[in-house]
């Protein structure tokens, strides 16, 4: 008889947890009413975050997915006048990503649709499982804060 593999039980628990979080969001984009894809969603937040209109190339580097996949992305919202494609002013080959009002609206909405997908997912947890939660998950995403006792000897 083998023992218990404690990281593949791990394992099991945030396979299980990322899927619960997806349909949980997934659902509440639905509700919103916008037509969304959660990567679309991702889309719109990433962009929002340049101080300038970024190329497809920047955004596909910034979400980790090949070019073909930003622009597939790109036509849909371009589509539902959330984004369009405007010539860089400085090199006329190049095609930058702008968020039209339409976008930015749409950003406000879905906020609010993660923040109340944010609230069931946590419910169940006290303040403080809140703040140690978040601890834990900026040390999975950024790894240990220097300085920080990682219990590992």
């Amino acid at each position: 008889m083998t023992a218990p593999d404690p990281d593949g039980l791990l394992a099991e628990q945030l396979l299980r947890l990322t899927r619960r979080v997806h349909r949980i969001q997934k659902r509440h984009l639905e509700r919103g009413g916008l037509g969304i894809t959660p990567a679309q969603s991702r889309l719109l937040r990433t962009l929002a975050h340049y101080g300038s209109p970024p190329r497809m190339s920047d955004l596909a580097e910034r979400l980790e997915v090949v070019p073909r996949a930003v622009t597939t992305l790109v036509d849909g919202l371009e589509a539902a006048g959330m984004v369009r494609r405007a010539q860089d002013p400085a090199n006329r080959r190049v095609i930058r990503i702008e968020l039209t009002d339409e976008g930015r609206g749409a950003l406000r909405e879905l906020r609010g649709a993660r923040r109340l997908a944010a609230e069931e997912i946590l419910a169940p947890l006290t303040d403080a499982q809140r703040a140690q939660l978040g601890g834990l998950l900026d040390t999975l995403i950024d790894g240990p804060a220097p300085g920080r006792d990682t219990g590992v000897s």
